[in-house]
């Protein structure tokens, strides 16, 4: 078991060096200088406990202040390996969000090591965009997501960059951020359906 401490760091070294270093969300630098993102490393090695460490997280972002913990970063560095295990989660997810009643106040993203979008090979550097270091549950609040939208123009336009900004990059570009914990798979998995948790919605 990977301990907290390197979890934390890992993750936010991806965050500082790929995500906010790439530009890759232009929202991201703001939370990040302010401390307003929190790191929570869930022990669930199935399904169902990190369903549960889920709801725990949710509940604790929308009753504190948006001015202490804008967003949060759910991290599973023991569950969920396989990306189309992950992805199938997905579902679970976002009815304990509607069950909650916080639909409309959170979303959930997600993030994974084996991240791929559809129509991709595996080893497609745009599939990077969506790469963390452990499978990720990102926690946001839609008002602070409106209002980073509203400030920033063409929003619309971010996917595109990034995936320009990936085609720059390139795998060994890549490489040289030293975020990246997992080596390639044999044989490459099959790409799966986009899904409406890979950008948050605007």
């Amino acid at each position: 078991m990977t301990p907290d401490a390197t979890v934390i760091a890992d993750t936010r070294a991806w965050l500082e060096r790929a995500v906010i270093g790439l530009n890759l969300c232009p929202f991201a630098k703001s939370v990040h200088v302010k401390g307003q993102v929190h790191y929570a490393v869930s022990h669930a090695t199935t399904r169902q406990d990190l369903l549960a460490d889920l709801i725990i997280e949710l509940k604790d972002l929308a009753a504190t202040d948006a001015k202490l913990r804008d967003t949060t970063l759910l991290i599973a560095p023991e569950c969920l390996q396989d990306f189309l295990d992950f992805n199938d989660f997905l579902a679970e997810a976002d009815r304990a969000l509607e069950d909650l009643e916080l639909d409309g106040v959170l979303q959930i993203a997600s993030l994974h090591p084996r991240y791929q979008f559809a129509g991709t090979a595996e080893d497609d550097i745009t599939n990077f965009t969506n790469r963390s270091p452990y499978p990720t549950l990102h926690l946001l609040r839609e008002d602070s997501i409106d209002r980073a939208v509203a400030a920033f123009p063409n929003p619309e336009s971010i996917f595109e960059v990034n995936m320009q900004t990936m085609e720059r990059l390139g795998l060994d570009g890549w490489a040289a951020l030293k975020v990246d914990r997992t080596a390639p798979l044999e044989p490459p998995a099959p790409p799966v359906a986009s899904s409406p948790h890979d950008t948050p919605k605007t």
